[in-house]
C-alpha cells in the first residue's frame, strides 16, 4: 500500500513540474544584457544619419533630401538624425561627429560633401558613408548621382520659348561641376529651340543666402530678362521673389516650387532624392552597399519636372508637345543630354 501511494505521488509532482516548466524541467532566465530588444531578435535597428547644406524646409533641394529620410524611416524602421545648415568648412567634422556616435551610414547631400565623406571614411571602415552629387568614392563610401542636367535642358526649352524679349536668366549657386552641369544644359536646351535668345548667367558663391539670389535676379531683370531660373538651393528663392517682385515668369529646382510663387513658376525640375535615399538605406541593410558613383536620372524615375497647374494654360500646346516629346526622347535613350561640367561663357 506504501508503495502504490509512493508512486502515485511521484507521478503527480512529475505532472506537476511538466505544467509548470513544460519537458526538460524549468528553464534558467536569460543574464540581463542578453535580453532581446522588443520587437526583434538580435539585431539592432539599422541607424542613418544626414547633413544638410541649408535648411530642412527651404522647399528645395534640402526638403527633398529630409523626405527621403523619413521615407526610409517609414520603411525600413531605421534611427535617424539629421544637421542642417552645414557650411561647406564644417562637412569633414560633421561626418566625422556622426561616426562618433555610430551612425552605420551618414549621409551628405550635395557635391561638396564628397571629399570629406571618402576623407572620413578611412577612420570608419566598419561604417558607411555617402554623398550625393559627389564624383569621390572608397570602399565604404559611395557618389550617389542625379542626372540633374536633363531638367534643366527642359526648363532651358521653356524659358526660350517663353521669353518675348528674346533673353532669359539663369542663377547657380557655386561654379562647380554639379551646378555647371545645369546651367550649361539649360543653355543648349534654350538654344534648341530659340536659337537668337541670349541667356545671362550669374553664380551667386552661397547655398543659403536669399539676399544675394535676390540681387542676382534683379540684375538680369534690369538686362531685360523675362523669365529666370535658378540652381542655387535657398539662395534660389530670391531669385524667385525678384521674379514676382517684377511681375515676370520663372522656374524652380529641384522640389515643385509652384506654391512659393503660384502667379509666376511656371515649373520645376523635380529630383526624387527619396528613391535615391532609400536605394542607399537598402543597399546597406542587404550588404550591397559598397563604393562607386551610381548614376540616376529620368530614366530611373529619379529626375522629373513638374508643371504649375494653375499658369499650364499660359504655355502654348506646341510647347508642351515639344517639351514632353523631348522628355520621352531622354526617357528611351534616344537623346542624351551632354554634361559639360566647365562653365563656357
Amino acid at each position: 500500500m506504501k508503495k502504490f501511494i509512493t508512486v502515485t505521488m511521484l507521478i503527480v509532482l512529475c505532472l506537476a513540474l511538466a505544467l509548470t516548466a513544460g519537458c526538460g524541467g524549468p528553464e534558467e532566465p536569460a543574464p540581463a544584457g542578453e535580453q532581446p530588444a522588443e520587437g526583434e531578435a538580435a539585431e539592432e535597428a539599422l541607424s542613418v544619419a544626414l547633413i544638410l547644406s541649408g535648411p530642412a524646409n527651404d522647399q528645395g533641394w534640402n526638403a527633398t533630401a529630409l523626405e527621403g529620410l523619413q521615407n526610409a524611416e517609414a520603411e525600413f524602421g531605421i534611427e535617424t538624425a539629421y544637421m542642417e545648415n552645414v557650411d561647406i568648412a564644417a562637412t569633414e567634422a560633421a561626418y566625422r561627429d556622426y561616426a562618433a556616435q555610430g551612425y552605420d551610414l551618414i549621409i551628405g547631400h550635395g557635391y561638396q560633401f564628397g571629399d570629406p565623406a571618402a576623407a572620413v571614411s578611412a577612420d570608419f571602415p566598419d561604417q558607411y558613408f555617402m554623398a550625393t552629387e559627389a564624383g569621390a568614392s572608397t570602399d565604404n563610401m559611395a557618389s550617389f548621382v542625379m542626372s540633374c542636367e536633363q531638367g534643366a535642358y527642359l526648363m532651358g526649352m521653356l524659358c526660350a520659348s517663353m521669353t518675348e524679349s528674346n533673353i532669359i536668366g539663369v542663377v547657380g549657386a557655386y561654379e562647380q561641376p554639379s551646378i555647371t552641369k545645369e546651367l550649361e544644359a539649360f543653355k543648349l536646351g534654350a538654344a534648341e529651340v530659340n536659337p537668337d535668345c541670349q541667356v545671362l548667367e550669374i553664380y551667386v558663391n552661397s547655398y543659403t543666402d536669399a539676399t544675394l539670389g535676390y540681387e542676382a535676379g534683379m540684375s538680369m531683370i534690369d538686362q531685360g530678362a523675362d523669365v529666370l531660373y535658378h540652381v542655387a538651393n535657398q539662395a534660389g528663392t530670391g531669385t524667385i521673389n525678384a521674379a514676382v517682385e517684377k511681375g515676370i515668369y520663372c522656374c524652380g529646382n529641384s522640389y515643385d516650387q509652384s506654391s512659393v510663387a503660384p502667379e509666376n513658376l511656371l515649373c520645376s525640375t523635380v529630383y526624387k532624392m527619396p528613391i535615391v535615399i532609400t536605394t542607399a538605406v537598402g543597399m546597406v541593410k542587404d550588404g550591397s552597399f559598397g563604393g562607386g558613383v551610381y548614376h540616376l536620372g529620368m530614366t530611373d524615375g529619379v529626375v522629373d519636372i513638374a508643371f504649375n497647374p494653375d499658369l499650364l494654360s499660359v504655355i502654348p500646346q506646341e510647347v508642351q508637345d515639344q517639351i514632353a516629346a523631348k522628355q520621352q526622347a531622354i526617357i528611351d535613350g534616344s537623346f542624351e543630354v551632354p554634361v559639360i561640367e566647365t562653365p563656357t561663357k
